[in-house]
Parts: structure tokens; sequence; C-alpha cells
């Protein structure tokens, strides 16, 4: 499988040098902290990391909001795309710049599909978002005019990433969700939100749309810290859910394939490859698993995983985690190879 997804890398990488141009004309890109690129910056939340040590690794080795030492897995789609840039936080970036053209970012970091989620942290819930991608596109029309700007949504990747802050950072630790709804009653929920979201989004335009299903929630270093009993292992339990939601999402994507005329959509198997660098981090050049880079590497992410944490290691390349809850760049690379592979459908 790994030489397949360099083939597919080199292929994409091919593709946008011979064309002078990224694959796709603009990637709008929705979600949690898994994606966001600095909207929760300005935001009044304790859910930040625009400052050191996450960046550090960064192009310009400084943090830009990014829950990561270095690039995102969007970040690495958008260079396997071809992209020179990446799309600039929405929130980030008033008036609306140029680089507006090449998409924007409206992710934010403890964001959720269930609204609550997001309330609970002061971020931007998915339904917000939505708001502020119909404002993005206003913007847009009046940059480039109507015509241009509907081939630029129409032909542009959507990218969505989020649902482990649903589970981890809410469902799990919250005594009035969880007595309320049991975990399959929960995925229920979820589900419909995102059904309403890729309704929503394809009846303004967009045609290409990814999402990530959940990753092996169980296995984050937090989610062993938190809920395993004084384990080492992945949690058995929360990672049974993320499956049961996966097999949720991927039957709805199913069916919305099937109603709405023209769509292009494809789940993201993230949790297969995630869980085979927490379970097996030797087989690709990692050595560490358990602990994340940042710190003890078992609690800290967000302002507990900062420049006077005790234990913070040199080097993240062999780190599988760089805080307890994100994936390192190196890990990051891994997810976005994988990415590629499932998602040429998206751009053929």
């Amino acid at each position: 499988m790994e030489w397949f997804i360099g083939l597919v890398g080199f292929i994409f990488w091919g593709l946008s040098l011979g064309h002078g141009q990224p694959l796709v004309p603009a990637m709008m890109i929705f979600g949690d902290s898994t994606a966001d690129c600095g909207n929760n910056n300005g935001l009044y939340t304790l859910v930040k990391a625009n400052f050191p040590p996450y960046g550090r690794d960064f192009v310009d080795h400084s943090p830009t909001g990014r829950f990561c030492n270095g690039k995102l897995a969007t970040d690495i789609t958008a260079d396997t795309l071809g992209f020179t840039s990446y799309p600039p936080p929405y929130l980030g970036s008033q008036p609306a710049p140029k680089n507006f053209l090449i998409g924007a970012n409206f992710a934010s970091a403890a964001s959720g599909y269930y609204d609550r989620t997001a309330q609970l942290y002061h971020a931007i819930p998915l339904s917000k978002q939505m708001q502020y991608y119909k404002e993005y596109q206003s913007k847009v029309i009046k940059m480039v005019g109507k015509a241009k700007a509907e081939t630029i949504f129409s032909d542009a990747l959507y990218v969505l990433s989020t649902g482990s802050s649903d589970f981890v950072q809410n469902y799990y630790i919250n005594p009035v969700v969880n007595r309320a709804y049991n975990p399959d009653q929960f995925s229920d929920i979820l589900i419909q939100s995102f059904t309403n979201f890729v309704q929503e989004i394809y009846s303004l335009g967009a045609k290409r749309i990814g999402t990530t299903s959940l990753p092996p929630v169980g296995c984050l270093p937090a989610s062993i810290t938190l809920f395993g009993m004084g384990s080492n292992q992945c949690v058995g339990r929360l990672n049974t859910d993320a499956l049961a939601f996966n097999r949720k999402l991927n039957s709805a994507a199913q069916a919305l394939l099937k109603k709405l005329p023209g769509l292009k959509m494809v789940i993201f198997d993230i949790y297969k490859p995630l869980y085979d660098l927490a379970k097996n981090p030797t087989n690709s050049g990692f050595f560490e698993a358990r602990r994340a880079c940042c710190g003890t590497g078992t609690i800290e992410t967000s302002l507990l995983c900062n420049a006077r944490s005790p234990g913070t290691c040199s080097n993240a390349t062999g780190y599988v985690f760089w805080d307890s809850f994100h994936p390192s760049e190196a890990a990051n690379q891994v997810l976005a190879d994988s990415i590629m592979a499932q998602g040429i459908s998206l751009i053929s």
C-alpha cells in the first residue's frame, strides 16, 4: 500500500507541475482543531495554539494557530494539489485578501458537528462556519464577478474535518449529554448535522466534498490518560464508538450521493492509518505513540502545551502525536498521503 500511495502522490505532483496551476482552483476548509489554521486566535477562548512551541517546525518556525509542530494534513494536501500558499483563516483575513481566490479556512478548534460542543469552548460552531462561508461567497463575487466566482465555488475542493471534539471534549466528559443519549443516539445527532451541512453547501454550489472519518479517539494520548483506567493501551470502548460512527457516516454519504445530482463525495478513512501508527509506530519509522512530544505527552494540549512545559522533545519526527490530542507533522504526512490516495475521484 505504501508504494501505491507514493505513486499517487507522484502523479498528483506531476499533474499540477504540468499544468502550472493547482488541480482545483480553491480549497474550502471546515471543521475543528485538525484543520484550524488560526481562526481561534482572535476568539475569546482558551482553545488556542498561537504561541510556542506550536508552529516551531512550520514554514517560518513560528506559531500560526495550527495545533501542530508544523503542517496540518490539510496543508500537506494543498501542497500536493499544487497550491503555493494555503487558504487563509477567514477571521484573520479582513478585509478580503486576494488569496481568498484560492479558498478560505473556516475551521475552529473545539468545534464539532454538534453546535453545543463549540459553544462549551467559545469556538465557532459548524452552523456559524457555514454563515461565514456565505459571507465569503459574497466577497468573492464582488472581487471577480458572479460567473467566475460560481466557477470557483463549483470546482473547489471542500474539506470537512471534525467530530472528535464532540466525543472527547463533550460527550465523554459532559454528564448532561451522556445521560441524555447513549453513543448510538448521540451519533445520530451528529450524522444529521453532517447531512444538513452537505445539503446546504451543495445548494451553494459545492460539488466536490471530502470528509474525514473519526480517528481512533481511544488511541489519543489524552484519551488513554483520562479514560484508560491506568492502562497504556488504546481505550477500546472509545474506538468502538468511533467505528460505529464511521459506519453511519459512510451510509449517510452514500444516501447523499444518490440524492444530490453531480455531487462527488469521499469519506476519507483516517481511522485505519492513524490506528496503525498508534499500534505499530515502528512500522512507519516512528518510535513513540503513547506519549506526545509536548510536555509529558500525556495530557497537554492548547494552553498546557507551552514554551515552559517540561519534557518537550527536541525532535518531533519520531512521535505520532505532537500534543495529547493532535498528530505531529510527520504523522499528518502519513494521513495526507492516505487522503490523497482515497480522493482521486474528487479531482478527476
